[in-house]
């Protein structure tokens, strides 16, 4: 996220209600571009909410299914059925995480995260959906091996009814360099490392392309050689996470052949901030990503 305006933020402004909704997305998509995109069928598509929150999920939805996307990422229950009006998949569920900063890395917040967790595994399973969010939280003082020893022992609590409800719980990475200070999964060494303690083929890493360009890099040999635990990705441009064009250093075409090429078929979510002015241009950056990625 940006310095200025982190997910976190956007996330709170939406649950109280105060995101500027847009007033007629057939009539915005219609001015940025009139006609259906064709897609190849080998990437699933989605978009994250939050970046385009300048749009009622309504309207986002009819958004997605013009351009082809399957899904939305980053909804939580209450909005569930919003998504199944326009049969668009809920593809990373959340709302069952404290914070993005408080997570599974401190025992104190063990009892509450198991019970929330238990809770939307349920959800998840009884909504027909798979992948449900966590974070590691902050470090705030405490070692990688203590983190990882309190993570697996937390975690350890909902696997067994992740297994059995055919839930994957996805840990997301972040950089600590620019957005999110102190955080503790800030690299795939740490996250595999607690994959494979916890041993579970439902226990998986959301392997965010723009936090872990700026963490370590090296992006493409990372997803050839750690792709078995790698669920779900997440885009954006480097620097600044915009849009994914050739203002910024990553090449988006060759990353996203990579992780074909492995056989993922989970999905991919643009999560870029778009730097356009009028809601029909940032449509169109949307579309401009998807078509970029549809490899």
């Amino acid at each position: 996220m940006e310095n200025n305006s982190s997910r976190r933020q956007l996330l709170k402004q939406l649950a109280v209600g105060s995101v500027a909704m847009a007033a007629n997305p057939l009539a915005s998509l219609a001015a940025a571009d009139n006609s259906d995109m064709k897609l190849k069928g080998n990437i699933n598509h989605s978009v994250c909410r939050w970046t385009y929150s300048f749009l009622s999920l309504d309207e986002l939805c009819v958004v997605a299914k013009k351009i082809g996307l399957k899904a939305i990422d980053l909804i939580g229950p209450k909005e569930w059925n919003v998504l199944k009006t326009h049969g668009l998949d809920s593809s990373m569920c959340n709302g069952a995480e404290i914070s993005l900063t408080e997570g599974w890395n401190d025992p104190q917040y063990h009892s509450r995260l198991i019970k929330n967790y238990t809770e939307h595994i349920n959800l998840v399973a009884d909504a027909g959906y798979k992948n449900l969010i966590c974070f590691s939280g902050n470090k705030k003082g405490m070692d990688d091996e203590t983190g990882l020893k309190n993570c697996v022992d937390g975690l350890k609590q909902i696997m067994s009814l992740a297994e059995k409800r055919g839930v994957v719980i996805q840990i997301e990475v972040f950089n600590s360099k620019v957005n999110h200070p102190d955080y503790m999964a800030d690299n795939t060494k740490w996250t595999i490392e607690l994959c494979k303690r916890l041993g579970s083929p439902n226990f998986k890493i959301l392997y965010d392309i723009y936090h872990m360009q700026i963490s370590e890099g090296d992006i493409i040999a990372t997803i050839k050689k750690n792709h078995e635990y790698f669920g779900h990705y997440h885009t954006a441009g480097v620097p600044g996470r915009h849009e994914i064009d050739d203002t910024q250093e990553l090449f988006y075409p060759a990353i996203i052949k990579a992780v074909a090429d492995t056989g993922f078929k989970g999905y991919l979510a643009q999560e870029f901030i778009p730097t356009a002015k009028e809601k029909e241009d940032k449509i169109k950056a949307l579309k401009k990503a998807v078509k970029l990625c549809d490899v």
